[in-house]
């Protein structure tokens, strides 16, 4: 039995050590990956939240993850991020063009402004092609943990990777 495996088998029973290893574990990178696609430090801790609160809860259902720990926690913040992209459309473009830019120098607002353009073409992508990116080049996956995480062949991810980055690549390039 691997030691995510007996997390997981601790965790259903409740066990505070092992929920709390479980958020120990994986809370920096859920957090780390909602703040790249929120591009917002208050949505991000609240994804975290959420994300271990519907762990908790699907836990105490007997709904849990059977195998894969990791996968179903992203799973479950990626579906928060959609989720909050689908509220927050509108809002989210106009908290950004209320933000004031002038106190900040000149190539850190080129920065910024870069990785708006780059957040803004990610929304535009397929939900699943914005898991894709998110995990192969902002977290750094292999495809397989990809794959596992998205309960898809090597093969669709790898396909979804090229479908996204040439609409990617798209979209940029209108902004440009």
């Amino acid at each position: 039995m691997t030691e995510e495996q007996e997390l997981l088998r601790l965790a259903s029973k409740l066990n505070t050590k092992a929920l709390a290893e479980i958020y120990d574990t994986y809370s920096p990178g859920i957090y780390r990956y909602s703040m790249r696609l929120l591009g917002d430090e208050s949505l991000a801790e609240d994804c975290t939240a959420d994300t271990f609160a519907r762990f908790l809860k699907s836990l105490q259902e007997r709904r849990g993850p059977r195998d894969s720990l990791q996968a179903y926690l992203y799973r479950i913040a990626h579906n928060w991020i959609v989720d909050s992209y689908r509220r927050n459309e509108n809002a989210t473009e106009l908290s950004d063009a209320l933000r004031s830019e002038a106190d900040v120098p000149e190539e850190e607002a080129a920065k910024r402004i870069r990785q708006k353009q780059v957040r803004a073409a990610i929304r535009h992508l397929t939900p699943d092609q914005q898991q894709v990116i998110s995990l192969k080049y902002l977290e750094e996956w292999s495809n397989e943990e990809v794959a596992r995480v998205m309960k898809k062949p090597v093969g669709a991810i790898k396909s979804i990777q090229h479908r996204a980055l040439r609409s990617l690549y798209k979209l940029l390039e209108e902004k440009s």
